[in-house]
């Protein structure tokens, strides 16, 4: 009976239609994963699982080398953290600053206003001490950043330039190359133009004139800062009654060998042939004598007619003219 009913079954089933189905099947979900296959093993790859992390000069060094990458927040990011790691250790930096300097000088140039902001906060963080060494190279940046088509990074170069003579302005002017071109190129910028036919102030105006009236009375402050650290005799910190303390070796310092690294280095003994511009001018006599060559009649002719302006300009520009008058009067004019 059983297999007589299977027969009858079987039968029914040939006489019956398939139900076929119509159109497209439903989409699946974006997010579908097949979880029809069977598997005995799931390979994964290498993880580490432990708790250590990365120490942080490792962490420092990373972030030192994605100073160059494409993305500005990164850049930003790396900086930020720079900044907060060494302010901390301002004696005992994780890197050196010559190892520093190499990869953050590049960003003055740095087409995001985010970037540079942070570069200002991070080089204000550095030792002074440290920094002093390596004039040469930040002025080659500030120089190149003053000149630059953008007012933004013309503006941040003024900021680093202040930085540094608040350092060390002495220093700043005596690297090779730190005196004759900064001068020269500050002048390119306020358009006190060797050649100029017509030394009217509007009529030869170039980079500064165009960039607002903030930037300019900051030009002539700062080059009124350059003058006073290149051309000003500091006064000796001996009072008289240090000087009676240390009777009867009075102006001792006088008679002893000088203080200064390379005192002869102005005859080039021994080094390559350099040009005018590209000396370090450690002597204040010799400052004094490029700029009453090179400079004098030109930045005088442009304080006078900037004087006439008036306003923030105005006093800028007497601020000039006071740093001229203390700075090139010949009374105690002596070796440093």
């Amino acid at each position: 009976m059983g297999s007589s009913a299977k027969k009858k079954k079987d039968k029914k089933k040939d006489f019956q239609k398939p139900k076929l189905k119509v159109g497209k099947p439903r989409p699946k979900p974006t997010n579908f994963t097949d979880t029809s296959f069977k598997a005995k093993t799931i390979a994964l790859s290498r993880q580490s699982l432990t708790t250590v992390t990365p120490s942080a000069n490792t962490q420092f060094t990373h972030h030192l080398s994605l100073l160059t990458s494409r993305s500005d927040n990164q850049r930003r990011e790396s900086l930020s953290y720079l900044t907060s790691s060494i302010a901390p250790h301002q004696k005992d930096l994780p890197q050196p600053v010559a190892v520093l300097l190499p990869k953050l000088l590049p960003l003055t140039l740095d087409g995001s206003n985010g970037v540079r902001a942070q570069l200002v906060k991070l080089l204000q963080n550095l030792p002074p001490e440290d920094v002093r060494d390596h004039m040469e190279k930040i002025s080659m940046y500030i120089r190149a950043g003053i000149t630059h088509l953008a007012t933004d990074i013309r503006d941040t170069a003024l900021e680093i330039l202040e930085w540094t003579l608040d350092i060390d302005g002495k220093e700043l002017v005596s690297c090779p190359g730190g005196w004759i071109k900064t001068l020269k190129t500050i002048l390119t910028v306020l358009a006190w133009n060797e050649d100029a036919k017509l030394w009217g102030w509007t009529s030869s105006r170039a980079i500064v004139g165009r960039s607002g009236s903030k930037s300019l009375p900051r030009t002539l402050g700062l080059l009124a800062a350059l003058l006073r650290a290149g051309l000003v005799v500091r006064p000796s910190p001996d009072t008289l009654e240090a000087q009676l303390h240390r009777f009867p070796l009075w102006n001792v310092e006088y008679h002893m060998p000088p203080c200064q690294s390379n005192t002869y280095g102005y005859l080039n003994l021994f080094g390559s042939a350099k040009d005018q511009d590209s000396q370090g001018y450690e002597n204040i006599n010799d400052r004094r004598r490029i700029f009453r060559n090179l400079f004098e009649g030109r930045v005088a002719r442009g304080v006078s007619a900037a004087r006439r302006e008036g306003g923030d300009v105005g006093r800028a520009a007497a601020a000039v003219a006071k740093a001229l008058g203390e700075g090139l009067n010949d009374d105690g004019l002596r070796d440093e």
